[in-house]
């Protein structure tokens, strides 16, 4: 019998790869962080022998559920400035708030609370777009989470930079020190194509392509930025990026929520990544994105959350939920977007958008053990009829029981084992103290 590490025994398995498997009284194998083997109990029981085994009844495991946009450090301003259009929302109260406090200890510190927040809901990994991009790498790096750090650049100065050349020169440095480090990624992250001049954006496309790097960027989040770049430009946003050579697989286009027929085809043909946003596009009343359609065309989807300012939360899972609805309701048709698709994008969707799916986004022997365990015994979750759509559409996040990354515990029992909640909680409440102050 071969030794290993730990055998998880859970009641159900969701490899997500093959789509739609759900596997019963299977064990998962786990040694040296990553997955040996996933089969049937009775055979793998007599081919290893653990050092740990752990029974899982009543709970189903999935991959790590991964967060393809997110802006971390904004969790310190949950709910500092709610019900307001997008453009003023953040031209009077987010980025006035972030030039007077957005330091690398805010950024810590909202980094941390998000991070807590996440792993609780049985997110693994997520793909950040903030300013001091190096603390959050720390931060991730510390709390054993997976992380995509982004090489922000903004057309204007801020505390982290003062200029587009400081912040290239800056995210270059970020990609060095980090490039080795097994859990810690690197994007470039352009804010959007109306924030970021032509010529910087062509700059970053061509360092993303020399440093392989994908590139993370908000576009046609609502129509008045379409509207502003066809009176500015006579030509909508997409198709500008696409005449400077942005648009292609490399390309994680957030939001999208306006898109006419021929960007369709377009991001279809090109293998582009779109990061859907349901929530945060709806409370901002930015639109919503035709994901029916483009699920349907076969096009690379992945789940984000934003950040939890504009959310208000870092729920993946009830994004998974919200997706899967509006695609219905939007396609008026019950067979759009089903369950195993939507896990699908908030899995395996984002590994892909992040490069990473050779290592994370499904239950599959090789991969690291970036797992998670969801209790379904509660009243909320019976009877069990299909475990994936039980999963889907009537599971909470406060069901996550158990979190795993690279075969690390970061959740057992619903508590976080690296990070600590109690300095975490008095920190977001004296951050709170001082942004209150500042409005």
């Amino acid at each position: 019998m071969q030794s290993v590490d730990q055998i998880l025994a859970p009641q159900w398995i969701i490899p997500v790869e093959p789509a739609g498997e759900v596997l019963e009284d299977h064990l998962i194998v786990i040694d040296d962080g990553r997955i040996v083997d996933v089969g049937p109990g009775e055979q793998l029981h007599q081919a290893y022998t653990a050092r740990q085994l752990t029974p899982l009844p009543d709970q189903v495991v999935v991959p790590g559920l991964v967060n393809a946009h997110t802006h971390a450090a904004m969790t310190l301003l949950r709910g500092y400035a709610d019900d307001l259009p997008l453009m003023t929302w953040l031209q009077e109260h987010i980025w006035p708030a972030e030039q007077a406090h957005a330091r690398e200890a805010f950024v810590r510190a909202g980094t941390e609370l998000a991070m807590l927040e996440m792993l609780r809901g049985g997110v693994t990994c997520f793909n950040d777009m903030y300013f001091f991009p190096e603390v959050t790498a720390e931060a991730a790096a510390a709390a054993g989470m997976r992380a995509t750090v982004g090489m922000i650049l903004i057309g204007f100065p801020t505390a982290y930079a003062a200029h587009p050349d400081e912040y290239l020169e800056k995210g270059q440095a970020l990609h060095a020190s980090w490039q080795q480090h097994p859990l810690i990624d690197t994007v470039m992250a352009p804010h959007a194509p109306y924030t970021v001049s032509e010529p910087d954006l062509v700059r970053a496309a061509e360092l993303a392509e020399s440093l392989n790097r994908r590139i993370h960027m908000h576009i046609h989040e609502t129509l008045g930025e379409i509207e502003d770049s066809l009176e500015k430009t006579g030509e909508r946003p997409l198709m500008r990026l696409d005449a400077m050579g942005l648009v292609g697989p490399r390309l994680l286009a957030v939001h999208m929520t306006h898109l006419d027929e021929r960007e369709r085809d377009r991001v279809q043909a090109t293998g582009t990544h779109v990061i859907h946003c349901p929530e945060a596009n709806l409370k901002l009343g930015s639109g919503i994105a035709p994901i029916a359609d483009l699920a349907a065309r076969g096009a690379a989807i992945a789940i984000g959350t934003d950040g939890a300012a504009s959310n208000n939360d870092l729920d993946v899972l009830a994004e998974m939920r919200t997706a899967a609805l509006l695609a219905k309701g939007s396609a008026r048709d019950a067979t759009a977007l089903p369950a195993h698709q939507a896990l699908e994008m908030a899995t395996l969707g984002g590994a892909r958008a992040l490069g990473r799916e050779a290592e994370i986004g499904s239950i599959v022997a090789g991969k690291s053990a970036d797992l998670v365990a969801f209790d379904l015994s509660g009243p909320e979750s019976q009877p069990v009829h299909n475990p994936l759509s039980q999963l889907v559409y009537a599971t909470g996040r406060s069901q996550a029981r158990h979190v795993w990354v690279a075969g690390q515990q970061l959740l057992q029992d619903g508590e976080a084992t690296t990070l600590d909640s109690r300095r975490i909680g008095q920190q977001a409440r004296e951050w709170r103290d001082t942004l209150s102050a500042h409005q």
